[in-house]
């Protein structure tokens, strides 16, 4: 209840996030059928990086900033980012970077008019600021209450398709086990549903007892993928993140065996890499 997203919003860790999020609502869109996304930790929908907190920080110039900067350059960005920096471009369309699109944004860039997206956020302050910033938009819902309660009420929906985001702020120190047993409970309640959960990268090994706590349930199809910018050799700092993706889209791997590294290469890196790989092959 103390997190305040805006202090990081636009960091490496979003970018990586979100450009992935990008990709599987893409994916969605390649079919006519509705789809529904829900965003269980929305925040408050955008983040104004001149703010006095984003510059308190300045996390951004290291993440959206500097790929922002890119697009100014020689260099290209590499294309499977073109849906991501879609949607920074919506909020921000005189070509300045001021406003940062936090996921309901992502999400909301892709959807078409039979789409729907329900947000929630548990903070009041941030819930009011997302009714707020979403007022009269007839395709989004945002529901005040916590996060593992919502994909009990929300889940299944009633399209066939869609995603559910789990993007916790891990202010608890038991939030990967939240996590796992979360994802145990939507699965069963939605098993065709695609599901994203991010996760931080600090100690390897708090990152390795939740990925066998989750492989442990027996979900199939489930995808790894990671990006870290600093050595593994501390647990006091934000060294990558990482999401696990089940029921992931096709070829998705693929393709992010070509982004990641291309965006590790753009980001003020000190170290890491990218990783990509499968936690649990699909069913047989």
């Amino acid at each position: 209840m103390n997190y305040r997203h805006i202090f990081h919003a636009g960091n490496p860790a979003d970018v990586m996030k979100h450009a992935v999020l990008a990709l599987i609502l893409d994916h969605l869109r390649a079919k006519p059928a509705p789809f529904c996304v829900l965003d269980t930790h929305a925040g408050i929908g955008r983040y104004d990086l001149a703010s006095e907190a984003a510059r308190k920080t300045g996390e951004s110039d290291e993440g959206i900033g500097r790929l922002w900067a890119g697009l100014q350059g020689d260099l290209p960005p590499h294309p499977a980012l073109a849906p991501y920096l879609d949607a920074v471009r919506t909020l921000n369309p005189n070509g300045a970077l001021r406003w940062y699109p936090g996921s309901p944004h992502i999400a909301r860039a892709a959807l078409r008019p039979q789409d729907r997206m329900v947000l929630v956020e548990l903070h009041p302050d941030d819930a009011r600021s997302l009714k707020a910033e979403f007022a009269g938009d007839r395709s989004v819902a945002v529901h005040q209450t916590d996060a593992y309660t919502a994909l009990k009420a929300h889940l299944p929906p009633r399209e066939k398709r869609g995603l559910v985001l789990v993007d916790p702020p891990f202010e608890q120190p038991d939030e990967f086990a939240r996590m796992a047993e979360g994802l145990a409970l939507a699965h069963r309640r939605w098993p065709t549903g695609i599901f994203a959960l991010w996760y931080p990268i600090k100690e390897r090994a708090a990152v390795w007892r939740f990925q066998e706590a989750v492989e442990k349930t027996g979900i199939p199809k489930i995808l790894i993928a990671e990006l870290t910018w600093h050595p593994e050799d501390t647990h006091l700092r934000l060294n990558g993140s990482g999401l696990l993706i089940v029921n992931a889209p096709w070829r998705l791997d693929e393709t992010l065996r070509a982004m990641l590294p291309a965006l590790h290469a753009v980001l003020p890196t000190i170290g890491g890499g990218s990783a990509i790989s499968w936690l649990t092959p699909e069913a047989a």
